[in-house]
């Protein structure tokens, strides 16, 4: 059988959902992910706040593997972690530990290692959290899609 991992996008997947109005339960795609596609490992990619060491141990203890981002703070108070070299990175690392791989977002910023993931026969899904918000960058990948969007009813 083949060995299928799933690597997301926390900060893209969590900001697409909450602008169309809803919150996702993590636990909830924890299982989608685990029964519908196989997924035997599932990577959260995810900027470290102290003050939400509760949310990381709940995220761990459903069987997430976390991967954190270090934040920093602007002048305004806006946090930044974006998490995108981490993620891309680490498909590389793992990338002789699986067959086949799931991306979880809707950033163009990872068209090229979704296109090498193609190339290299090794590109299973690509979740796109928002139907009608993605990057046109991934719109030739289209039928690898599934959309978190349409989703809404089993992971709410």
């Amino acid at each position: 059988m083949e060995k299928i991992y799933a690597f997301i996008d926390s900060q893209n997947l969590n900001l697409s959902v909450l602008d169309q109005g809803w919150r996702l339960d993590f636990e909830k795609l924890y299982q989608f992910l685990k029964y519908k596609y196989r997924a035997e490992k599932i990577y959260l990619f995810i900027g470290r706040l102290k003050e939400n060491q509760t949310l990381y141990n709940r995220l761990e203890k459903i069987g997430y593997t976390i991967i954190f981002k270090p934040i920093l703070r602007g002048k305004n108070g806006l946090i930044k972690g974006n998490v995108d070299a981490e993620l891309v990175l680490h498909v590389m690392i793992k990338y002789d530990c699986f067959d086949m791989a799931i991306i979880i977002s809707g950033d163009g910023d990872f068209y090229c290692l979704i296109e090498y993931l193609k190339e290299k026969h090794k590109l299973f899904k690509i979740g796109i959290p928002n139907k009608y918000r993605y990057s046109s960058l991934l719109r030739i990948f289209y039928h690898y899609f599934f959309f978190i969007s349409d989703l809404k009813h089993k992971l709410n």
